[in-house]
């Protein structure tokens, strides 16, 4: 099977779709389908679609769609690009059981919906900060997965007092050759131009913005990140689309971090090692 298409269905986050620019497969695959057998569910708790907790909470002009679980501790899950809350489902049912988790949509994403034409992950950094507002918690642990750990980035760059501890996966800081491979990049460029060719419906449209936000975006420098003072976990795959000495790069660049590289990991390390990502991440969030 051409690797292209497995990487397609491997990643839960909106990066896999424009890989191989293969805008057939965006319409015939679900944004959370798996080459690997899906992961077991850990609970019967439909994930994202919670009625039991799920709320909306109006913030900075949208309306957030966000579950609560578990008491504790207020811990933030972030999803990736093109993702949701069911995309963390291997992670609530561990942390609820020690931690208050608060799930949210991102902006454009799952049931969170934003009719503006363009997105920023400093934009999403700053709903965080409000929706944490919102809750009435001063701060929380901080668990970002994709451009999930970009806006976690930004939210302890930009809301440093938001941020006890921050774990962060699969994470760039710039969209270039440094962090990902000439096919990647020429992927997400031929990915927005086959999107701007179809029917401008209100998917499409959406997909194009959160796209194009990947093409043009993040730009953090190196300045930045120095500035972040709270303890950050950066992890990453030795087969990530992002490139380790990239993940490494990111490290380097913090004076209070920790590296773990995963082996035979892509971008799904939240998927394939659920467990050890989970317990580690935990450990590290208890200590000192």
């Amino acid at each position: 099977m051409n690797p292209l298409y497995l990487l397609i269905r491997h990643f839960p986050s909106m990066k896999s779709y424009v890989l191989a620019g293969a805008m057939l497969l965006l319409q015939l695959l679900p944004i959370s389908a798996h080459a690997q057998p899906a992961p077991e569910p850990a609970s019967p708790i439909n994930y994202g679609n919670n009625p039991d907790t799920g709320r909306y909470i109006h913030v900075r002009g949208i309306d957030i769609y966000c579950e609560v679980y578990g008491k504790g501790e207020p811990l933030l899950l972030i999803h990736g690009n093109g993702g949701s809350i069911a995309s963390m489902g291997n992670q609530i049912p561990y942390f609820s059981q020690h931690y208050q988790v608060i799930a949210a949509d991102s902006r454009s994403q799952g049931k969170t919906k934003d009719s503006a034409d363009s997105l920023s992950y400093g934009t999403m950094a700053d709903d965080c900060d409000a929706l944490l507002d919102s809750l009435h918690l001063k701060s929380a642990f901080v668990i970002g997965w994709s451009d999930g750990g970009i806006i976690g980035l930004l939210l302890a760059i930009n809301h440093p007092d938001r941020v006890k501890k921050l774990a962060v996966t699969g994470a760039n800081i710039r969209s270039d050759t440094t962090a990902f491979s000439d096919e990647v990049l020429q992927g997400m460029h031929k990915g927005l131009v086959d999107l701007e060719k179809q029917d401008q419906n209100e998917k499409t449209k959406n997909r194009i913005k959160l796209t194009r936000m990947m093409i043009l975006e993040p730009n953090i420098s190196h300045k930045e990140l120095s500035t972040i003072h709270c303890p950050v976990l950066i992890s990453g795959g030795d087969h990530d689309i992002i490139k380790p000495e990239h993940t490494l790069e990111i490290f380097r660049s913090i004076p209070n971090a920790e590296l773990w590289i995963l082996p035979a990991s892509g971008h799904d390390t939240l998927i394939r090692y659920k467990d050890e990502f989970n317990e580690k991440v935990a450990r590290y969030f208890e200590e000192g």
